[in-house]
């Protein structure tokens, strides 16, 4: 095989063939991938199907199997098979996905798409949406509509006139909030300063007394922003409770759903998401729990005139289209890839029910592994899992805090070192803990009794 084409896919089957054996995380260290990778800038120019060889051959003990079954870092997920090959596919078709007369089909297929979300989500049909590069820039994108509205409403056009001079906006957060919320403030221009915490409980929900409190506190415009399932234990706000009392006091409410907003996908989940649909705008992922390739974000807002508002770029060489939604109306980039397609053919695969039954199953793996980790000799549980977030912890009878936070980085180290599982380290509550993140659909009951199984052996050999 000499074209290009066939080699990457015959180094990219040999990779997914190979994830349930190969070792979940990463095995080159940074000194010997530099090594691997470093040279001068080519004078001439080599075989394209041997350069795709190489590159094969160096990148693959540089890779972590985020998309295997033991894989439980951060909020990572692999990809489902039809997702990949259709984003294979939008390599080769290589659309500009900005205008429907740029790219018809992949637009159209974006629209479509769009309204397919809504659905899945019971989110109000009327909202808008955009797919970007992931939850950084689909809170950036919901949170300068809501910027748009709270100062429009202060008699500030923010588009025409700027920040300067502006009525000053209070963002209240959940003070568990993820730091994509805070870098979406700064890049708006709003400012960390005007970032206020609202007081939380034990397990990280906001307090409905505090956020009346704030309110109370401060005139003009403001931006609630809240949480569907924390990045630790997954914890959900009061959606029912919290969202009437900030819309009463005028405040725009914005919902981090990065992977929570599937909760609503599920019967029995659901009621965990209980009032969502009363926000303003919300985002999520889709390369997180639908398992679509990097990079996918969704935003979506109620409030349609806002959002166009806040994105909307014209230009005379420009041809808006009259009979179908132009991508770059709601979006901050013009020159973008055809991410839908992708999440098009992941719900084409799954459809309604087979989301549902992912995110049941993969919550179901999140209390196994809990359970069955925190209950060998030497680790704790720190959580009952209520969606597919964990922590656990690791002590030695006897040990300060210090030694068992210690110990707790030990613990996850030995393990990741192993190969045969993968975790990242946290800190909660003031403790150092192991997360635990199920978020692939390839995840089964045989890499759950594989991954105790290992943390078992990392005790033992820790001297637990």
């Amino acid at each position: 095989m000499t074209d290009p084409l066939d080699r990457a896919r015959f180094h990219a089957r040999q990779w997914l063939d190979a994830l349930s054996t190969c070792p979940a995380g990463a095995q080159a260290s940074a000194a010997e991938l530099r090594a691997a990778f470093e040279g001068p800038l080519p004078e001439t120019g080599r075989d394209a199907a041997a350069i795709i060889d190489d590159l094969a051959a160096k990148a693959t003990p540089g890779l972590n199997a985020n998309a295997s079954g033991r894989f439980f870092a951060w909020v990572m997920a692999g990809s489902l098979p039809s997702a990949t090959a259709a984003d294979w596919l939008v390599s080769a078709w290589d659309q500009n996905v900005g205008l429907f007369s740029v790219a018809p089909a992949a637009a159209m297929i974006e629209e479509i798409t769009g309204e397919w979300l809504k659905d899945l989500f019971d989110l109000p049909r009327e909202a808008s949406f955009a797919f970007t590069t992931g939850c950084q820039m689909a809170h950036v994108t919901a949170l300068a509509a809501a910027r748009h509205r709270v100062l429009a409403n202060a008699g500030w056009n923010a588009e025409e006139d700027g920040l300067f001079g502006a009525p000053a906006i209070r963002v209240l957060t959940n003070r568990n909030r993820h730091g994509s919320v805070d870098s979406a403030i700064r890049y708006l221009g709003i400012g960390q300063s005007n970032i206020v915490d609202v007081d939380t409980g034990a397990m990280g929900d906001m307090l409905l007394d505090d956020l009346e409190r704030k309110l109370s506190h401060y005139d003009g415009p403001i931006i609630l922003c809240l949480n569907a399932a924390d990045l630790n234990v997954g914890t959900f706000d009061d959606f029912a409770k919290l969202i009437p009392v900030a819309q009463a006091a005028g405040a725009w409410v914005h919902v981090d759903g990065a992977f929570g907003l599937f909760a609503r996908v599920s019967e029995r989940l659901r009621p965990l998401a209980e009032g969502i649909d009363l926000a303003d705008s919300w985002a999520t992922d889709g390369h997180k729990w639908l398992n679509v390739p990097y990079d996918c974000g969704i935003a979506f807002v109620r409030d349609t005139e806002a959002h166009r508002a806040a994105m909307a770029l014209g230009a005379a060489y420009l041809s808006p289209s009259r009979e179908a939604r132009d991508p770059n109306d709601w979006n901050l980039e013009l020159s973008r890839r055809a991410r839908a397609i992708p999440v098009y053919a992941a719900l084409q695969e799954l459809g309604r029910q087979g989301v549902a039954d992912m995110i049941d199953r993969c919550c179901d793996h999140c209390r196994a592994l809990v359970s069955g980790i925190g209950s060998l000799p030497g680790a704790r549980a720190l959580n009952d899992p209520v969606l597919n977030q964990g922590l656990v912890r690791f002590e030695r009878d006897g040990a300060s805090k210090e030694e068992n936070d210690a110990f707790t980085d030990e613990v996850i180290a030995r393990v990741n070192a192993s190969g045969e599982a993968f975790f990242s380290p946290t800190t909660w509550n003031g403790q150092r803990a192991m997360r635990i993140s199920v978020v692939s659909w390839r995840t089964n009951e045989e890499d759950v009794a594989r991954t105790i199984a290992a943390v078992k052996q990392a005790l033992s050999d820790a001297g637990a």
